[in-house]
């Protein structure tokens, strides 16, 4: 796996400008802040977050892949204000569960989710080296 940082970019915080990787694909669908029985145990941000995370991460686990694997991250949020207020508590849980692996990311705020409880949506990619 190789991180793709063209000259003279500054470098960024908590996500990678792109990444090249060769070997068995994974692809996580939508992970959201629900425990393995799909129930919610918080409605706060942070805390489907970190289940967010560790559901990916168990997913990721199920392919023989870990967070060092993920070459790509999207996330769904429902409220872009919450989570640029909250960004400090937000990478301590991220890296908490996933470390210090940071993929090429997207984070787009959207309406909804379909879940109407859930605050967060992330799906991943991930490629285990040949």
């Amino acid at each position: 796996m190789k991180h793709l940082q063209p000259p003279g970019w500054a470098t960024p915080k908590g996500y990678a400008n792109g990444i090249a990787a060769r070997g068995t694909m994974v692809f996580v669908g939508g992970q959201i802040g629900w425990n393995g029985a799909q129930q919610f145990e918080s409605d706060d941000f942070i805390a489907q977050t970190r289940q967010t995370l560790l559901n990916i991460r168990e997913v990721l686990a199920c392919a023989g892949a870990g967070p060092e694997h993920m070459v790509r991250m999207t996330w769904y949020i429902v409220d872009r204000v919450e989570y640029n207020a909250r960004l400090r508590e937000l990478g301590g849980v991220y890296r908490e569960v996933m470390g210090k692996h940071f993929p090429a990311m997207t984070c787009v705020q959207i309406a909804a989710l379909v879940e109407a409880r859930a605050k967060v949506e992330i799906e991943v990619t991930a490629v285990l080296p040949d």
